[in-house]
């Protein structure tokens, strides 16, 4: 199998489309969102693309009426804000069904997932098929099998929708501006990388024997629900050394464990692992996702022949070495309250402090314009690459790509959503 993404992602995702309008007469009007999980993410993503992209929240679903309610609150003082009309009440889509009522309304140009990962491919595809443009969070899928159902997804929206993937990195200017500095041949030929992800306890975790409901709810803690740490949380760093590297990992070691952590359940707590490249560049990645203190420390380096990178979340950010280079609009970080709502809900600080909103206004753009982006390949790829290095830790003995692809690895989350008793919920 050749290494470059192209050649394994195949056409999905890769074509141009030829612009045109993408909602007739009404193409100059806001375009009307759904937000399908009012959880933090889901909050923060559609409060972005009103506040940042010009976009108009007209449609909330989730399986808790709590949670339904509180969006309802929130998204009706922001239309007020902006003089929109509060969301109607026939918009409000409560339950295990809710997710295909959302799909066909008819109120609703595009729709934000931001539900447990676990779901993305069938939520994906109930959106897709019922025409929507979409923006889903990150990752698309928790396994191999699920990826694939992603790309498939992604074939039907080529052409005729914006299939957008929560990557945001990939557009916060002082990433934007390093990488191509780097892939200008600021550092040279590069030879290593090292790459890491920790961060505090962040919530309640689960009770011994958790229910339905309390798996539903801290899905986070849950390990088939949410991918585990490094397909949930640690896909971002991953992805940018898939970005600076121009490629995914080949084949991966590494060792994990949940010492360190003391709640209920099955998530890793801490991982290390080394990913191979091609051309034989090594990267080392540890994350850790336990512990009361210390707030998050994200970052990125690359070594090469002419120097080397530092790409934290915050801090100095840029290169040394023969073209040396400091991206000089670095903003102080604030407390660690605020880097702890940075990771649970997404409100970003310092060097991602403009993530959200440029990636929002893309793909709110992307709509107007008529030249709508497939992101199904890109997410395809991070998300297996994340999926290549839990593999390995999972197994603890090297497991290549290919090993990985082969395995078509299916999870099942012993739950049937469809079931639930909304009244208990």
């Amino acid at each position: 199998m050749t290494h470059s993404r192209r050649a394994f992602l195949g056409a999905a995702g890769l074509m141009t489309a030829k612009p045109r309008m993408a909602r007739g007469a009404d193409a100059n009007s806001a375009i009307r969102i759904g937000l399908l999980g009012c959880g933090g993410r889901g909050t923060a993503d559609a409060t972005s693309m009103v506040e940042n992209a010009g976009g108009r929240i007209v449609a909330l679903a989730d399986l808790f009426s709590d949670q339904l309610d509180k969006a309802k609150a929130r998204f009706n003082d922001l239309a007020a804000k902006h003089g929109h009309s509060a969301i109607d009440a026939s918009q409000l889509f409560l339950g295990p069904h809710a997710f295909e009522q959302i799909a066909a309304s008819k109120a609703v140009d595009a729709v934000v997932i931001a539900t447990p990962p676990y779901f993305h491919p069938q939520h994906l595809a109930a959106v897709v098929d019922a025409g929507k443009h979409v923006y889903c969070e990150k990752p698309v899928a928790v396994d191999v099998a699920g990826t694939q159902r992603v790309l498939e997804i992604g074939k039907k929206a080529e052409g005729r929708l914006s299939l957008n993937v929560g990557l945001q990195i990939r557009h916060a200017p002082p990433f934007v501006e390093l990488v191509k500095r780097i892939h200008d041949g600021a550092l040279g030929e590069i030879a290593f990388g090292e790459a890491h992800y920790f961060c505090p306890f962040l919530g309640k975790g689960l009770a011994p024997a958790p229910s339905p409901e309390q798996r539903l709810r801290n899905w986070l803690y849950d390990r088939v629900l949410s991918g585990d740490i490094l397909v949930e949380q640690n896909i971002h760093a991953i992805d940018i050394c898939n970005w600076v590297l121009k490629s995914h990992p080949v084949k991966a070691a590494g060792l994990g464990g949940r010492k360190g952590r003391s709640e209920f359940g099955d998530s890793l707590g801490h991982s290390a692992v080394t990913f191979w490249y091609p051309d034989d560049v090594h990267v080392s990645f540890s994350s850790k996702q336990f512990g009361n203190g210390g707030g998050f420390d994200v970052s990125e380096s690359f070594f090469g022949t002419r120097g080397n990178s530092q790409s934290p979340y915050s801090g100095v950010l840029g290169i040394k070495g023969e073209a040396t280079w400091t991206w000089k609009d670095n903003e102080k970080t604030g407390s660690e309250k605020q880097q702890a709502e940075f990771s649970a809900s997404g409100v970003f600080t310092d060097n991602l402090a403009q993530a959200d909103a440029e990636k929002h206004k893309s793909f709110l753009q992307s709509i107007e314009s008529g030249k709508f982006q497939n992101q199904a390949a890109l997410g395809v790829e991070a998300s297996l690459s994340a999926m290549l290095g839990r593999a390995a830790v999972y197994a603890g003995h090297e497991v290549t790509w290919d090993q990985l692809l082969q395995s078509n690895e299916s999870w099942d989350s012993r739950l049937d959503v469809s079931k639930l008793d909304i009244s208990k919920l």
